[in-house]
């Protein structure tokens, strides 16, 4: 952005222009009907800046690629490198390097991936806008108006700055990316009551809104950062918030850091007091660290969300960071926005109310059958009193205005109209005026007669009515007939469009059309935003997960509750209105939050402290929208998830997530997938701390058991990374267990490993480690070599990794009611591994470097039988579990009834 503007100066928002006569903007402007000069143009655009947002800039890759060695865990392998590369171990070191430069590529290439998508999306700024310089119309890029210039408006352009409208011509604007209402507003250049709020006055245009209809011409009055526009993208820049899961990754990777430097200390201590010399217990130590420290774990985290990435991207979901994959599963609030997100952004008509019944435009087979003579004819009037013309990309669809398109739709769909009909001149036509409240069009009829077609506001077109049409013909007007029916379809949240018609006389004339008068009353048309295309089945899926959905927008209430009953969501309870949140503090609007789901009438600032207030309750809140109103609140949640097809740039800048489809119904599949991804990285993570705890547990018993060393640091490494690392690493991709929307959201005071796994941990380690001790004890007192005991015990704990990470594909059910090849890189890369170190065992080159000897086959076989008992431990534990859960979920025996013997 340019230079900075003060607030006293001529363009300070502190005006309020919308209550300004129009020559009293140009004196402030410091501009005149003509236009400013190009001279004077360049001035103000040194003075003012460029009219731009100042969007953030992307992150330069050196820093993305540091911020892959931010980790705790990273900085102890680190050093862990060093120290072995200054005691030229040079296998450990080499090893160790090549994990961290994995793990900092996989993260460093995801990353930049999502950011570029993103980046690629940025397409919905104007490029070019026509302004008026020194009295000719001129097309300049968009970035270059300034204050005062005069904007020239027409239908399909979009509003380049903020504009004070002097000039309005049937204009109609779209301001559902601010407002979140999908309705278009009519303008004028009238002056507005000095009580008018700035966000309901008619005669001002904001930046980035759409001419849906009509011309106009405005005064820019702000640019830039000071629009609308811009001042709600300033509150998007703001820190991201820290995700769940980064949370409880730095959480355990101090426990482990704080677990190894204990365990490590207490070792080397005991060690030296026990007699052992100084060099032994010291390479003991790096052997438990090295044992100790889950290396892979860094891995497993990026490959785990990495692969979670490429699944949601399948379901059109782009992830711009990589922790934003858990988050989503993490999730319990989902805060939607209505307009486009839960609705279609599409104006429908779904009613046709006439004397004869009402019509149910919704209701299957209504657009094949015959809706009847007097519905038809409403249909007919609104598709003729229109200026909606057929849309050239898309079959069936028409541009223009929202509610002409919409009736243009219905009457064709419904056989009420031919397009024939439709595109025969009219003999007269006056586009909708806001100060008449309607429009109005004359057409021949087959007998060569003169119609006059109304449609508008029904107080407007009742009042010109002198009759209603009947099935019988016309009769009397019953005006409080009229009126129920119009509260009746207000109450149901519909926009209520009236129709009138009358057959005009030979000597009336038609040059202008004046106010309506002398109408037969035909009916009335309720129109709507209907809901997207399973929408409702997704709140379902949303309640049965324990995710609560609440609707936050800035349409009125009754409309508002009213799509949410049609979605299924909880209206028990009345909406929460901007107005009502401005006489509550925060503590009575947390417990008001508790109650509804549905927010209306909000401002994005009160969208903003919705979201604040939610989190505090201790919510993770992912917020959905795509309009610039949604921004800040996209940016504060838990998780920000924006539309990239009809969202905004603001919108997606501020969001962690970008759905490609703009479908709500997306954000469940993305849920889904965020649990199964936190559940891999859960079950990845307790098969890396339970072989770990082993490792740590058989390395110190040994050292108080007064044995030789058990494992050499380089044999240790080879298990951490070559067996059980890689098998961690296959372990990431695996498959949800089916019933991840069946189960409530995950506690989030609740760390990455759950108290059941936990347990888990604990007990398969320690009857781990106390085999493999048991195995190089009873193997040194039959005479075994060193090296050769210590091959028998470092394979039995590869045996003991191997059945343990299978064991560790399901935290609730039995390993066998899974299918093997689920998860074939797992099965292949285990079986892989053991080949491996079959290999090196038996291959004298890699058998030096290690410190091991072949085993022969009956070794071998105590190996398998040993390690698969971990797995008949975890099976055994899983049972009792689900015995308990059964016999505590149980329904109570009837009381009253005869027992059964």
């Amino acid at each position: 952005m340019g230079t900075a503007r003060t607030e006293d100066e001529a363009t300070g928002s502190d005006i309020e222009w919308h209550t300004q006569a129009e020559a009293a903007v140009f004196d402030a402007t410091r501009s005149a009907p003509a236009g400013l000069t190009n001279a004077e143009a360049r001035a103000r655009l040194d003075e003012h800046g460029f009219n731009e947002l100042a969007f953030t800039a992307a992150t330069p890759w050196w820093r993305v690629l540091a911020r892959q060695f931010a980790s705790p865990i990273i900085g102890i392998l680190a050093v862990a490198a060093l120290i072995t590369l200054l005691q030229r171990h040079w296998v450990d070191a080499i090893a160790i390097l090549l994990v961290l430069a994995i793990n900092a590529a996989l993260g460093f290439t995801q990353e930049r991936k999502a950011e570029k998508d993103v980046r690629a999306l940025q397409s919905m700024t104007t490029s070019n806008c026509r302004v008026l310089r020194d009295g000719h119309e001129t097309v300049i890029d968009t970035k270059e108006v300034v204050p005062g210039d005069v904007v020239l408006l027409e239908s399909g352009e979009r509003v380049p700055a903020d504009l004070r409208i002097v000039v309005a011509n049937a204009l109609q604007i779209d301001e559902s990316m601010l407002t979140g209402e999908s309705y278009t507003v009519a303008k004028n250049s009238g002056v507005a009551p000095a009580d008018t709020p700035r966000q309901d006055a008619a005669n001002l245009a904001y930046a980035g809104t759409f001419v849906s209809s009509g011309r106009g011409r405005g005064i820019a009055i702000e640019t830039g950062t000071r629009t609308t526009l811009g001042r709600i993208n300033e509150l998007v820049q703001r820190p991201s918030t820290v995700t769940p899961l980064q949370e409880l990754t730095h959480t355990l990777e101090r426990r482990i850091g704080l677990i190894v430097l204990a365990g490590v200390v207490f070792v080397f201590i005991a060690g030296l007091v026990l007699g052992n010399d100084l060099s032994t217990m010291f390479r003991t130590a790096v052997g438990l660290a090295v044992a100790t420290i889950p290396e892979s774990l860094p891995i497993v985290l990026t490959v785990a969300m990495s692969f979670g990435v490429s699944r949601m991207a399948r379901r059109n979901a782009i992830i711009r960071t990589l922790p934003s994959v858990e988050t989503l599963g993490s999730t319990n609030v989902i805060g939607s926005d209505k307009t486009g997100t839960l609705t279609q952004n599409r104006l429908t008509v779904e009613r046709v109310w006439t004397v004869a019944g009402e019509v149910d435009l919704t209701a299957p087979g209504a657009h094949t059958g015959n809706p009847g003579a007097l519905a038809t004819e409403v249909l007919r009037v609104g598709a003729l009193t229109n200026e909606a013309t057929p849309s050239s990309d898309t079959d069936g669809e028409y541009t223009g205005d929202a509610v002409d398109a919409a009736m243009a739709r219905i009457a064709v769909l419904c056989a009420a109209v031919t397009e024939q009909e439709r595109s025969n001149p009219p003999v007269a036509h006056q586009p909708y005026e806001p100060e008449l409240r309607c429009s109005q069009t004359v057409h021949l009829d087959a007998e060569g007669r003169r119609i006059l077609y109304v449609k508008g506001s029904p107080e407007t077109v009742l009042d010109a009515s002198i009759a209603m049409a009947t099935p019988g013909g016309s009769a009397p007007i019953d005006r409080e007939l009229v009126h129920a029916a119009n509260e009746q379809l207000g109450r149901e949240g519909l926009r209520v469009i009236a129709t009138g018609s009358r057959v005009l006389g030979a000597d009336e004339q038609v040059a202008t059309l004046d106010a309506p008068s002398g109408l037969t009353f035909v009916g009335l048309e309720g129109l709507t935003d209907p809901p997207r295309e399973g929408v409702a089945d997704s709140i379902e899926a949303c309640r049965r997960a324990g995710l609560k959905v609440m609707m936050i927008t800035g349409d009125h209430p009754v409309t508002a509750m009213a799509i949410a009953q049609r979605l299924g969501m909880d209206t028990r309870k009345a909406a929460l209105t901007g107005v009502e949140m401005g006489t509550l503090d925060d503590d009575l609007l947390t417990a008001r939050l508790r109650q509804t789901s549905v927010a209306a009438r909000v401002s994005p600032q009160d969208k903003l402290r919705i979201v604040e207030c939610l989190m505090r309750d201790g919510n993770v809140v992912a917020v959905t929208g795509d309009g610039v109103n949604d921004a800040p609140a996209l940016k504060a949640a838990s998780i920000g998830v924006a539309m990239g097809r009809s969202g905004t740039d603001v919108a997606r800048e501020a969001s962690d997530v970008v759905l490609t489809d703009d479908n709500f119904v997306t954000i469940v599949s993305a849920v889904k997938e965020g649990r199964v991804t936190f559940s891999a990285i859960r079950k990845a993570t307790y098969f890396l701390l339970s072989t770990g705890a082993a490792a740590l547990v058989a390395v110190a018993l040994s050292v108080f058991a007064g044995t030789p060393l058990l494992f050499l640091p380089v044999q240790l490494l080879w298990v951490n990374v070559v067996t059980n690392g890689v098998q961690d690493i296959a372990l990431a991709y695996e498959p949800g267990e089916g019933d991840e929307l069946n189960r409530p959201p995950r506690d989030p005071r609740e760390g990455l490993l759950s108290r059941t796994l936990w347990f888990r941990a604990g007990i398969t380690g320690l009857w781990m480690a106390l085999w493999v001790l048991l195995a190089f004890i009873v193997a040194l007192r039959l005479d075994y070599d060193l090296d050769r005991a210590r091959s028998l015990a470092l394979t039995m704990f590869v045996m003991f990794n191997f059945f343990q990470v299978f064991s560790s594909r399901a935290e609730y059910k039995s390993v066998f009611q899974l299918k093997l090849l689920n998860n074939k890189p797992l099965f292949f890369t285990s079986l892989g591994a053991l080949a491996v170190h079959w290999g090196a065992m038996t291959w004298p080159v890699s058998a030096g470097i290690l410190g091991v000897t072949a085993l022969g086959p009956l070794e071998w076989l105590v190996c398998i039988a040993a390690g698969s008992t971990v797995l008949v431990i975890v099976e055994a534990e899983k049972a009792v579990r689900r015995f308990a859960h059964r016999r505590d979920t149980a329904p109570p025996p009837l009381t009253g009834q005869p027992s059964v013997h």
